[in-house]
């Protein structure tokens, strides 16, 4: 129904930067909200990193203000994350997701995309 699909992660040393990208396709009629989460390794569950709205309004997490930047092509179903200043603690795996409606409105969620921040 609608796939997922992101790129962009590897390895950085810190105070690097990295540029993720998310691109979404399939039968649905409509993207709303589309955003990140991370999932670090060893801990339990995903933590949310970033959302844009349909009208470009952005939200971050505390921990990535200043360093992060959400963006979107609406034309390419594409979302991206600008990551600069990176510290170890922001390795982990990143998944992207997206609110479309194919009949009803649901979230969708990527296979993920490995960040590793390391010197």
């Amino acid at each position: 129904q609608v796939q997922l699909v992101e790129s962009g992660g590897g390895l950085v040393q810190p105070g690097g930067s990295l540029r993720l990208s998310c691109a979404a396709s399939g039968r649905f009629s409509s993207i709303g909200t589309m955003g990140w989460y991370r999932q670090a390794p060893g801990k339990e569950g995903e933590w949310w990193v970033a959302s844009i709205g349909p009208g470009d309004t952005t939200d971050y997490a505390d921990s990535v203000k200043g360093r992060f930047t959400i963006s979107r092509a609406n034309a390419e179903n594409t979302v991206y994350l600008q990551m600069s200043n990176l510290k170890p603690e922001d390795t982990a795996v990143y998944y992207c997701f997206a609110v479309a409606t194919v009949r009803i409105e649901g979230r969708y969620w990527g296979r993920g995309t490995q960040v590793t921040v390391s010197s």
